[in-house]
């Protein structure tokens, strides 16, 4: 359970990367609707649980993330470094979830 909500969140992120990296403006009501899935799924991470080293990147990418959906809310100066993060992101935590499989 708590792998795959680590994937799903990592799935989202790579997607709100790809539409941000399409078109940000144009695709924001999508990039919402998934960012605010993201948050419901951070949420629901048991983060306590994982390996000390998972923890670390967790919660950098909490802060991180937490920066992305600030910004994603005025738009990003520079959108393709937005969405680049985003899909890094989604790239580091589908790795470490295999990893704790």
């Amino acid at each position: 359970m708590k792998d795959q909500l680590l994937l799903d969140i990592a799935m989202n992120l790579t997607r709100i990367g790809n539409w941000a990296a399409d078109d940000f403006v144009g695709k924001q009501n999508r990039i919402q609707t998934f960012l605010k899935q993201t948050d419901d799924y951070l949420k629901k991470l048991p983060i306590h649980t994982y390996p000390p080293r998972l923890q670390k990147t967790l919660s950098c990418f909490q802060a991180t993330y937490d920066k992305l959906t600030d910004e994603a809310k005025k738009k990003p100066e520079d959108s393709l470094r937005w969405a680049e993060e985003m899909m890094t992101w989604g790239n580091i935590l589908t790795h470490r979830a295999n990893l704790t499989a």
